[in-house]
């Protein structure tokens, strides 16, 4: 884990995918990512592009939003469709690649709670819709992660992360039904504990606050992929148990929109100050520590979503080089 020291969280801005793909494998070479880039619309979306990986489940866009379908339709194609290119984009680009390789889909909680049944609420509502749900997601990703490696086989390790700002909304039961006046009942911390064991060692990613870090680490999680921003001390001796198990932690350090990005020194600090109240000894910083934005970059321009993973790498170095800084 120690050659990863930085990388993206996952979207980028624009539309054109192979350039965004050039620009990861040449600011974050240690740990590169299958970029995802939102504004192309409907199936680029982080809810539409993991369900075009769901074996046997099909979807379609309602007016309100994603729902399961009887059968593939033109919205499930459009995902498929801007997946395989992508694909394409990363076989070009990373053709000659050797090393480890980030892969984002949207967290099976999340998902739950952006699809809707074919006829009622969403499907956390049915715990039967979910445990399908679930079941479809993992083969969908195992099936991803075989066509990543036969495409790169230079890769050495997928690193597979799930999207989950949606989880802490589940657990307290605070998910709103499909017609929005009501809530849908809080989601047992086994049942996500029992779904994150479906994945091959996932990192969880979630931007949102009340990250439920105590739940992730029975699960058994890889790591947690965080903001640093909206870390309160109160979080921290739960943090530190993660990592005093040995989980990497993915700490996001600058914004996820343009900004005036500091100098590396200060954007380096968010992650020697946690490491230090934690109190572990600053040679684990790097070697457990992974640089990122904050959350995804489909919100910043061009020239600011490539400035701010080059701002994370050189900050990694920091770490590196002077972890005592």
């Amino acid at each position: 884990m120690s050659t990863w020291e930085a990388t993206g969280i996952g979207s980028h801005p624009g539309e054109d995918h192979v350039e965004a793909i050039r620009v990861v494998f040449g600011e974050v070479p240690g740990l590169p990512y299958l970029p995802e880039l939102p504004a192309r619309g409907v199936g680029a979306d982080m809810t539409g592009r993991t369900a075009g990986l769901l074996v046997d489940l099909s979807v379609e866009v309602q007016p309100s939003g994603w729902r399961l379908s009887d059968r593939p339709g033109r919205d499930h194609q459009r995902a498929v469709d801007h997946l395989r290119r992508d694909l394409d984009g990363l076989e070009e680009v990373g053709h000659d690649y050797a090393g480890p390789l980030k892969l984002q889909v949207c967290g099976p909680w999340t998902l739950a709670g952006a699809i809707e049944l074919k006829h009622g609420d969403k499907m956390l509502s049915d715990a039967g819709a979910v445990r399908d749900l679930i079941a479809s997601l993992a083969q969908g990703v195992a099936d991803h992660c075989a066509e990543v490696r036969r495409r790169l086989p230079g890769v050495t390790e997928i690193v597979l992360q799930l999207d989950e700002p949606g989880l802490p909304g589940a657990l307290a039961g605070t998910v709103p039904t499909a017609s929005g006046f009501g809530r849908l009942a809080a989601v047992e911390e086994w049942r996500v504990e029992e779904s994150m064991r479906s994945f091959d060692a996932p990192v969880l990613h979630c931007c949102a606050s009340s990250v439920p870090f105590d739940v992730l680490r029975r699960a058994g999680v890889r790591g947690i992929s965080v903001d640093a921003s909206r870390l309160r001390r109160r979080d921290e001796d739960a943090l530190g148990e993660l990592v005093e198990a040995g989980m990497a932690l993915f700490l996001g350090v600058v914004p996820g929109r343009d900004a005036r990005l500091p100098d590396v020194g200060m954007v380096a600090e968010p992650a020697v100050a946690l490491w230090r109240r934690l109190g572990f000894a600053p040679d684990r910083l790097s070697g457990q520590v992974v640089l990122t934005p904050a959350c995804g970059l489909a919100g910043a321009s061009p020239g600011y979503a490539r400035a701010a993973l080059t701002a994370c790498r050189k900050a990694a170095q920091v770490l590196k080089d002077d972890p005592a800084k």
